[in-house]
Parts: C-alpha cells; structure tokens; sequence
C-alpha cells in the first residue's frame, strides 16, 4: 500500500504507539470499573483513544489522496530548542535547584521566565506583547491555581517572601 500522505501517516503512526505505549503502562496499575474507577482507568481510556485516533490517520493516510503526496520537511530546530528550554526553565524557576544553590523564584517569575523564553520561538519577538502576555498569564494562574484550587507552591521569590 502506498503513503499518500507522509505527514498524517509518521504523525498518527507517532499517535498510535504513544497513545500504545501509555495503555499498556496503565494496566500495571488497578484499573477498577467504570463505577469505581482505579488509577489505571483513566491512563488506558486515553491511551486507548489516542492509539485509535492514531490508527485512523493512518488509514486517512494510505486512502485519501494529497496533492503532493504531503512530504515531511526539516527539523524545526529554533521552536524545538525554545519551547522545551522554556518548560525547563519553568521548572527551575518554580521549585529552585537547591543542590546548585538556586532558590525557587515562584509562580509569577516563572510564568514571566517562560513566556520570555517560549516566545522567541516564533519568527516575530515583540517584548511588549510579550510582557502583556506573561501578565495575563500570571494573573490567570494565581487566580485559577492559588485562589480558586488553593493549591500550595510559591508564588513569589523566597528572597521576598521569606
């Protein structure tokens, strides 16, 4: 059979061994019932819709004809480099490296941090949308994670905080 379409066929072929991969881990764990839900319920049901969507783009794939048979172009280095550079130096700025002397600088900096970092991914950096950015994104995290969930990390420097 013939690929018709390269990127929906390595894509839902990508889709299906991770969604693949993600059930199987899920059944070491209790899976329980529908009514009494373990913790393995949730992973296989996800896992196992996201191999079936997988599978059928990779159907889509072989089946239905593209214009140009959609071929995979290079590497995007510069958006792959930024984007996975900002969710590490999101999590060093939230919780610190206490073993490299580094303090936590909390939520606010670290939304601030990442969305500095993660934006340079894109062809066009303006700072001040940028700034605007990570100011609303700020303001939505502290009040949908430390207000409405109360939930408990540091939102502030601990050189401020204390």
């Amino acid at each position: 059979m013939k690929i018709k379409s390269q990127k929906d066929f390595f894509s839902g072929l990508f889709y299906t061994l991770l969604g693949a991969a993600f059930a199987y881990g899920a059944t070491k764990y209790s899976v329980g019932t529908g009514a009494r839900m373990g913790p393995g319920y949730f992973p296989l049901l996800l896992g196992s819709l996201l191999a079936l969507i997988g599978a059928v783009i990779v159907f889509k794939s072989l089946t239905v004809n593209t214009k140009d048979g959609e071929k995979i172009g290079s590497w995007a280095w510069k958006p792959l480099v930024f984007i996975i550079a900002g969710n590490v130096l999101f999590g060093i700025l939230l919780a610190g490296l206490p073993s490299l002397g580094v303090p936590a600088m909390g939520l606010i900096v670290a939304i601030f941090g990442t969305t500095l970092v993660v934006s340079l991914a894109g062809d066009i950096y303006k700072l001040k949308e940028v700034l605007i950015l990570s100011t609303v994104l700020s303001i939505g995290c502290y009040c949908a994670f430390v207000l409405l969930l109360k939930l408990q990390f540091p939102v502030w420097p601990t050189f401020i905080t204390g």
